[in-house]
């Protein structure tokens, strides 16, 4: 690699850990924002929550985009498309599986099986090459799992594969089908932002149907954009954890490897674990709902330190990068 070329792929791996960063943000938000939402809807199902949720944050992106792109609609290419419209939906089945999971089985548990996708990448790409990943990546592997495992206070003894279990490994595949999908060479000229506007049109016109197919009355899907609470978080997420994290995502994930991406996406927790150490007092006194603070553990200090060794060294030595489909 080139002096030039060590230098963007620096610069693309310190990008895609502010991504993950501003992904970790959404955790405490979406949080929040559903005790926002009871608080307008009390009688609201889990899944129109979610669905009310996500459907709001990928909508305003879109009109964002759609003002910020404007005349260079027109431009938008086949592949700009059809790229746009495959991520948005693996991204959007693997967040319903995601979801949906959540309601059968613990946080930990699915935390720390999303992550799988982690590993799943360098063990795809080995099985298609037929050859053992490099000692590096496995290094990171065997960092990572043990990491996530121990912050998500994750029990073995408790795992059984059942409908949650089970989901939450489906939506890891999505996952990692959607990492692959920025890395396959025939979308390696693909502008960032007209993908970026035709990820978030598929996931608002996919959420969007299940939030007026799960309200308990069509009109009920207005009823929280009436609370000033509800707005402020909603707007929060659009900025920072939809236009923010998926324009950074699209536009420098293609510049490394899958497995690298994988690896830098799973210091996610990290991240979220730290925020919420301190934004629920924050969010509490703003919209009068009862959300508490996290505290400091050694779950926190002992897993969140092996994630941050494994992306430190895949920082130093990272892979190559692997001929894309």
């Amino acid at each position: 690699m080139t002096p030039s070329g060590r230098s963007v792929h620096a610069q693309a791996l310190l990008m895609l850990v502010l991504a993950t960063f501003l992904w970790g943000l959404s955790f405490p938000l979406v949080k929040a924002l559903a005790l926002a939402h009871r608080q307008v809807l009390p009688a609201s199902g889990t899944w129109f929550i979610t669905a009310g949720s996500i459907a709001p944050r990928f909508l305003l992106g879109t009109l964002v985009l759609l003002l910020v792109l404007g005349r260079q609609l027109r431009t938008f290419t086949r592949l700009e498309l059809r790229q746009g419209v495959l991520i948005g939906l693996t991204l959007g089945a693997g967040m319903l599986f995601q979801n949906d999971g959540l309601q059968f089985t613990s946080a930990s548990t699915s935390a720390f099986l999303t992550q799988i996708y982690a590993v799943m990448i360098p063990v795809w790409i080995a099985w298609r090459q037929r050859r053992w990943p490099p000692a590096a990546v496995l290094a990171c592997c065997a960092l990572v799992l043990p990491g996530v495992a121990i912050l998500g206070r994750f029990d073995f003894r408790t795992l059984h594969l059942g409908r949650g279990e089970v989901e939450t490994l489906v939506s890891a595949v999505f996952f990692m089908m959607q990492i692959f999908l920025l890395e396959r060479r025939e979308f390696a000229a693909n502008r960032a932002l007209p993908v970026t506007l035709v990820m978030f049109a598929t996931q608002a016109l996919l959420f969007t149907g299940m939030a007026l197919g799960t309200a308990p009355a069509p009109a009920d899907v207005l009823v929280p954009w009436t609370s000033g609470v509800w707005l402020g978080l909603t707007l929060l997420l659009t900025l920072f954890s939809t236009l923010g994290a998926f324009t950074l995502m699209i536009k420098w994930q293609p510049r490394i490897s899958a497995t690298e991406a994988g690896l830098i996406y799973c210091v996610e927790p990290v991240f979220t674990a730290v925020l919420v150490l301190f934004l629920p007092a924050w969010f509490s006194a703003w919209g009068g709902f009862d959300y508490a603070n996290e505290q400091i553990t050694w779950h926190l200090l002992a897993g969140g330190g092996l994630i941050t060794a494994a992306n430190v060294l895949i920082l130093v030595r990272p892979p190559a990068r692997p001929a894309a489909g």
